[in-house]
């Protein structure tokens, strides 16, 4: 279920860069993979087989660890900046006149997405569907979360998509939350992608291959 909406200075959409915190929602799989460490690691000295799970253990919690990071960012100013870390994997035009700006995230990247414009979340809607990976071209059908900003620009989509691995998508925040640019909205759990529509009107100042920072690199061209 969604969290309750939160302002952007206890969000920390414009905290000062620096301080890493851990992604709220990460628990369900980072708490599991730390306990299991710590037991194997205590047991290690009088057990044989504690002491050969304690390795790999120590090792996937300190993966885990490192993957849920969530940093924070002096927010770029700008009419669009990326929701995303990862790299621009397309740049579409669509029927409408919009243009689709596809993000990949690999499982190094942040995973925490945020909000590419200030505005009012104007809706937020869960679509089942498959679990390829997320630079196939079947992704199109996999597991997603719909997002609509009421922004400046008028209507901004945002679309969260799931990977082979990355099979949840934790929203932050409800229909009818008003956010501020850069503000955390989600979380991805592990390889994924995200797509932002920019609206008629706006060029893309990214190139395909581009590496983006969510809050950071600004999609839009003056």
């Amino acid at each position: 279920m969604p969290h309750s909406p939160s302002s952007a200075s206890s969000d920390g959409a414009s905290a000062p860069s620096g301080r890493v915190r851990l992604a709220r929602g990460a628990s369900p799989w980072l708490l599991p993979t730390v306990a299991t460490a710590a037991v194997s690691l205590a047991r290690s000295r009088r057990s044989r087989r504690a002491a050969a799970v304690a390795v790999p253990a120590t090792a996937l919690a300190a993966g885990m660890l490192w993957f849920f990071r969530d940093p924070e960012r002096e927010i770029t100013q700008g009419r669009v900046i990326s929701p995303a870390d990862g790299v621009v994997q397309s740049i579409m035009p669509w029927q409408d006149g919009r243009t689709r700006v596809a993000i990949f995230m690999s499982p190094l990247n942040v995973h925490v997405n945020r909000a590419p414009l200030a505005g009012t979340v104007a809706s937020v809607e869960h679509v089942p569907g498959g679990f390829v990976p997320a630079f196939n071209k079947e992704s199109e059908h996999n597991e997603r979360v719909i997002w609509h900003f009421d922004t400046e620009l008028g209507d901004i989509e945002l679309v969260q998509i799931a990977g082979t691995v990355a099979r949840r998508i934790v929203p932050y925040v409800a229909q009818g939350a008003k956010l501020e640019q850069g503000e955390r909205i989600g979380l991805i759990r592990f390889g994924s992608r995200v797509d932002v529509y920019l609206p008629q009107g706006v060029e893309a100042a990214v190139e395909v291959g581009q590496t983006t920072t969510a809050g950071v690199t600004r999609l839009d061209r003056d």
